[in-house]
């Protein structure tokens, strides 16, 4: 089973993956770790992204489905994968369409988090981690239990991402939905995106995509 995660940044796909990881055996597919991963392995592909990375350029689409095709080989993956961070444009998904039809193999479902955009600014923008164990927080949702001090770790250190500001994280949904949202239409007009409401709790969200992966697995039996 093979599926994407869409979702403004924030959405909580990231959240989300990690449990289908941890709960269905799925492996979390982010293009940033896989290219490091090639780049470190010295495979061709990854020396060609390298080349292009150390040249200051962005690598191109053919190069990052070079690198997938690669990882899609590999025997970790025979419960699936959750696409993370790609495709973010409609000329990638086209090109993943083709990998994975060469391969035999398809894409199960596309799950799109649905976020009311006000309320997702303020999530983001209230977040906070220990700077000690990574342990999450947020200004209005989540403190620690006793204040300074983490819950998980004892740490005293708190840490906030300099890009967790109203117009950074703006600025990031204007570019999803300029790059990344047509893809909704692409698979939309394939019936296979699914909406889920991401403002739910997080076991409520995953409940709902739970739901989806089976009964999309339910219909290819």
């Amino acid at each position: 089973m093979n599926i994407i995660l869409l979702g403004p940044p924030g959405a909580g796909k990231g959240t989300q993956a990690q449990r289908l990881v941890a709960e269905r055996g799925m492996v979390q597919l982010s293009t940033g770790d896989m290219l490091r991963a090639a780049v470190a392995a010295g495979t061709p592909v990854g020396q060609r992204a390298k080349a292009i990375m150390d040249a200051g350029q962005l690598v191109p689409d053919d190069v990052v489905i070079g690198i997938i095709s690669d990882r899609l080989d590999q025997p970790d993956l025979a419960k699936g994968a959750i696409f993370d961070g790609f495709p973010r444009t409609t000329a990638q998904a086209e090109a993943l369409d083709r990998l994975l039809a060469d391969k035999g193999l398809r894409l199960s479902a596309v799950i799109a988090l649905t976020v009311d955009e006000e309320a997702l600014v303020d999530r983001i923008t209230g977040r906070f981690s220990c700077a000690t164990c990574g342990e999450g927080y947020h200004d209005r949702y989540k403190l620690p239990k006793q204040d300074g001090v983490c819950d998980a770790c004892g740490g005293a250190t708190f840490k906030r991402r300099p890009d967790d500001n109203v117009e950074t994280v703006r600025a990031r949904l204007a570019e999803y939905h300029a790059k990344t949202a047509p893809i909704a239409d692409y698979y939309g007009q394939r019936s296979m995106l699914h909406s889920v409401d991401g403002m739910a709790d997080i076991d409520a969200v995953y409940c709902q995509i739970v739901a989806i992966l089976d009964e999309s697995v339910a219909d290819a039996e």
